[in-house]
Parts: C-alpha cells; structure tokens; sequence
C-alpha cells in the first residue's frame, strides 16, 4: 500500500486574495461590532488586513475575533516596533512603540494584523494568554527584546537574553555592534552570579518541590544533550519516570538576527537568512526575497519562480532526511543516520553543481537567482535524486518505520488534536498529523506553486508517529514536485529586469550610464526600498516562516520580523509530555524536527 492512501487528502478551502483587504470581511465585522471610529486601516504591501486598535479595546477585539462563527484560531505571531526613529507615518496614529497582533483563520483561509499604539511613558498591555496559550513566549519576547510590560503574564520574564542581562535590544537606541559595547569582562564574582542565575527555582514557576508522600526530582535536560537537538535546555519535574511537568529554556542560539537586519542592506542581509534555519539553506531566503519584492514592485519571470521552487523542495527533502535519520536514531535504531547522511550528500552534490556552496548558498537575489542554471543540471538531478531517492524510501520504511519496535516506542504518544495545535501556534508536519491539510503551498500559493500538481499528506491521530509518516510522504511529493520542475522549466532571464534588483546586468553597465551609476550604487550601498510594510509567508521545511519588513524609505530595513515555526513548536512542550514517561519526551523532541536557530534567531 502506498503511503499517499494512508494519508488521504482533503481539498476543501477558500480561495486566497492577495490583495490589502482594505474593505475586507472581517474590517466589516469590527466596524459593526466597535464602531468605525474605534480603528485605523493602514493600507501596507502586506497583503493582510492591518487595523490598529486603542490599547484599552484590544483584549475585547481579540475575544471577538477568535469566538466569531469562523474564528481566528491561531495567534500566528506577537511582536512589536520602536517607532520612535521612523520619519514615514503619515496617516498613522501617533506612537513611540506598537505591538501587533497577528491572527489566522483556518475557516476563512485569511489573516488579520492587529496594532496598539504606545508611548514611552507608558509602555504596558494587557495580556492575551487567556485567549491564546501561545501568546506566554511571545510577551515575554516582546518584554526581553523592547522592555513593553504585559499586565498578568504568568510569568514574564527574559527569554532570550540572560536574566542578567541590562536593557532592551530591539530598541532603537540600544546599540547593535559588539564595537559599541564595553569590553567584556568576566570575574569571578560575575562568574557566580551568572551560575547561579542558570539554577532553576521551581516556586518561581509554580511548582512544589515535594507532595505529601514523596518529593519531586528536578532533572535538567541540556542545553547540551544529544536528544536536545541543539543548545535547548529542559527542566523536567518527575515523579519517578512520570514527567509532571517541565519547564523550556531557550535563548542559548540567539544571535540577534533581527537587529542585524537594521544593519545589513536589503541585499546583504540575505546570507543572514540562510542560517536562521540552517537546514533549509535557499528556502530560508525566499520569504525573504519575496516580501523585499512585494516593497519594490518587482515581478521575476517564470523561470525564476520554477528555479526557486525546484532549489527549494530540494532543501525540503534534505532537512527531512536529516529528520528521518535522526528521528530513528532517537528511538534506538543507529543504521539508518548514516543511510540519510549518503543521501543527503548527493542532494548537495546538486546543489553544489547548482549554486556553487553546499549548506548555505545564499543563491537567491531580489528580482531573481544569482546564476542561470548550469550544463546538465538535469542529468544530475535524475542521477542523484529521482532515480535514486524513491527507492531509499521504500527501504526506509520497510526497515525502520514499519518496524514493530519503532512503532511501539511512537503510536499513541505525544498526541494532540488539531484545536489543540492551532491554540499553540503549531504549523506544518505537526499540525497535518492531525487531519488537517492547511499547506501554504496549496492554500496561499507562492513563486508559481500553483503550477505545479502534488498533494497534502495528512495524518489522523497526531501522535510522534504520524508526524514522521507525514513527513516521509512530503518527501515524495518534493520529488514530483522536482520532476516537474525538470520537464517543464521555462525558458527567458533569471533576473527580473528592474531597477531594484540586485545588481542590474553587468553586460549593461558597460552601454547605458544611467546603469553603471544605478550598479555602483547598488553594489557599495545597496537599493533603496520605498517606504512601505510588506510580508510574506512560505511553508517552510519545519512550518510557516514568515519574514515581516518595514521600510523606512533606506538602504535597510527599518524593522526585520522574522516569525519562525520551531519557536511555537517548543512552547507547546509541556503541554503535550505532562504524564507521559520521560521516554517518550525524547521521542517526541525527535518528532518535533525543531532547529533551535530556527527558535531563537
């Protein structure tokens, strides 16, 4: 039996408009329930409803919208601006910070951003983890990273810095060069207090340390544990083998990739997107390039789309294998890694061939790819890929999916349904093991994947076992989408030709001054983007990333937003493990796929 059949799909959704939604549905429904004087439209490139609403309405018109008849399920992503250096407002209520809210339906296939302004004087919100789970991490980010307090947290405290960490990073006037800082240093007196600020106080998070018959173990997991797949810490309360509870503690990676985007041109920052998620490589650069695009108006030809979604299925199908490799390998089984490694190798053969750099090409340009693709490129992706992959699946699942012991150790465990992964935030793999198909390629169609025919694997049970069936059979459907890629590759440029790419055609430069000025100047400064908002979301190779750009009228970003899925997959832990056995945490970190540069940034 195939494993298409044994996770049927379901076609049923609405159509996408990507379009401002200025006069959308749901502007309409809050107009009628608050009164149209109780917002402000702001028309933007994002291609989504953004309504900015009074600070003191904004838990009310949370509640609405997610108890609607056809809900916002999900809190896809909770951030906020330091508005206070930015020159183009106009029409804009006044503000020295915003936070914004951004909402998803499922029902209506639709968003909706929500933003509250505030002054410096007065930086405090009311919190929303009544309403959504996920909103915890996210308020706490908003709190670590810009200093604006949420009313009633549960626990609301630094995230990704250290505890002892002093000031806000993503505030404007917080320095953003190691050069700017003073030099660091280290003694022991420093020393034992950043020690002892990692010791982990259970009361501070509501936990007892004992019950009346027996006391509790704390068990630290990480930051440096092969079943943490990366620099991940998780404190785990136990009862015995029983997890009563645990604790994530993230923020060891963080590398401050979105305050490097205030730094970096729009051109120069893509190399950065690579290693946000260092397993996706150029798929990491297309939500990137896309919404740089949608800034300047830039359409790429066909051919750039179809080079673009062949590069990056190609990246799907290599982070899954790393997947699959290190998923067995996590329930006992050690062959099977090195299997994924040799084929993982050939893939980066093509890519290599392809791009010229294996791990993190940084290939793709605004307006285009780098390079046209090389002589006999499709003889070595039939050689190395669709000649030789399907059948490594087959030996895949024969040997270790559908082995008893594999099975035992992943049916039933770790299970959530499918409220229970929009409530967290949960995107991708995760949430189609439960039934649902919602696969941004099919339902918000990008970089011409509406042209290419696949289907959207779902699960049924949502378990550890299902999220890797899934998984093995989106790699088969990369595979068709590869093929197709293959055969029907049109032909003309691989760069728009548009002033705003990067950089226009060399060959030009040397015919028109008006291009060898615009090329020099692109190359030593880089293109200046019109003063606007633009976003753009991708089904990325752990979930939906998205990347949420606002210009300032610069060379640069003005505020680079990068939501990535891992950071809501691993807030979700605790409440999926609470009574399983420790066990079967490590089998369902496994069938996570998180990257923690995908968490932290």
């Amino acid at each position: 039996m195939k494993l298409s059949n044994q996770f049927p799909v379901n076609a049923s959704m609405q159509a996408w408009q990507p379009s401002d939604h200025i006069n959308s549905e749901v502007v309409i429904e809050l107009q009628a329930r608050f009164g149209s004087e109780s917002f402000v439209v702001q028309p933007t490139r994002t291609g989504i409803p953004v309504v900015w609403v009074p600070r003191d309405k904004i838990i009310e018109v949370l509640r609405f919208l997610h108890t609607l008849p056809r809900p916002f399920v999900m809190l896809y992503d909770l951030h906020g601006i330091d508005e206070r250096l930015r020159t183009h407002r106009d029409g804009l209520p006044p503000a020295d910070y915003t936070v914004f809210y951004h909402l998803l339906s499922i029902d209506r296939n639709s968003d909706v951003m929500l933003k509250v302004p505030l002054q410096e004087h007065d930086l405090k919100m009311p919190t929303a983890t009544d309403i959504f789970a996920n909103a915890n991490w996210y308020e706490r980010e908003v709190w670590d990273l810009l200093g604006i307090h949420f009313d009633g947290h549960p626990h609301l405290t630094r995230i990704m810095m250290p505890k002892s960490w002093q000031g806000h990073p993503l505030r404007k006037d917080y320095p953003a060069r190691a050069t700017e800082f003073d030099p660091f240093m280290l003694d022991i007196a420093k020393q034992d207090m950043e020690q002892e600020s990692l010791r982990f106080k259970p009361e501070e998070w509501g936990m007892r340390r004992s019950s009346e018959h027996e006391d509790y173990m704390f068990l630290n997991l990480g930051p440096n544990h092969p079943s943490a797949h990366g620099a991940f810490r998780i404190v785990l309360q136990l009862d015995g083998e029983e997890v009563l509870d645990c604790v994530p503690d993230i923020g060891y990676h963080h590398r401050g990739a979105e305050k490097m985007g205030e730094r970096q041109s729009w051109h120069s920052y893509i190399p950065f997107t690579d290693r946000v998620e260092y397993l996706g490589g150029v798929m990491n650069n297309l939500p990137y390039v896309l919404s740089v695009e949608k800034l300047a108006g830039i359409e790429v030809p066909d051919r750039v789309k179809f080079i673009r979604v062949m590069l990056a299925e190609m990246f799907r199908i290599n982070s899954h294998l790393l997947f699959l490799g290190t998923y067995i390998q996590d329930v006992g089984a050690m062959t099977p890694v090195f299997f994924a490694f040799t084929d993982r190798q050939k893939i980066y053969t093509i890519i290599e061939a392809i791009t010229g750099a294996r791990m993190h090409p940084a290939w793709f340009r605004i307006g285009g790819v780098a390079h046209d693709l090389p002589k006999g490129w499709q003889k070595l992706i039939k050689d190395n890929l669709l000649d030789w992959l399907p059948k490594r699946l087959n030996e895949y699942v024969k040997a270790a999916l559908l082995n008893s012991i594999l099975k035992g150790r992943t049916i039933g465990v770790a299970a959530y349904t499918t409220a229970e992964a929009l409530n967290w935030g949960v995107t991708g793999a995760g949430l189609r093991a439960t039934g649902l198909n919602f696969d941004l390629r099919k339902w918000r169609p990008y970089s011409g994947y509406e042209n290419f025919e696949f289907e959207v694997p779902v699960g049924v049970n949502g378990d550890a076992y299902d999220r890797a069936m899934v998984r093995v059979e989106e790699i088969r459907q990369s595979l068709r989408i590869i093929d197709q890629c293959m055969n029907n590759m049109p032909e003309g440029p691989f760069k728009a030709d548009h002033p705003l790419t990067t950089p226009p055609p060399k060959e030009r430069t040397l015919q028109h001054i008006d291009t060898l000025i615009n090329h020099f100047l692109q190359v030593s400064w880089g293109p200046v983007m019109p003063a606007a908002e633009s976003f753009q979301m991708i089904e990325a190779t752990k979930g939906a990333n998205s990347y949420y750009l606002t210009s300032d009228g610069s060379t640069m970003s003005y505020r680079t937003r990068i939501r990535t899925p891992s950071f809501a997959h691993l807030q979700q832990i605790p409440s999926v493990i609470r009574g399983s056995m420790v066990s079967d945490l490590i089998v369902y970190l496994g069938s996570i796929d998180f990257v923690m540069s995908d968490v932290d940034r």
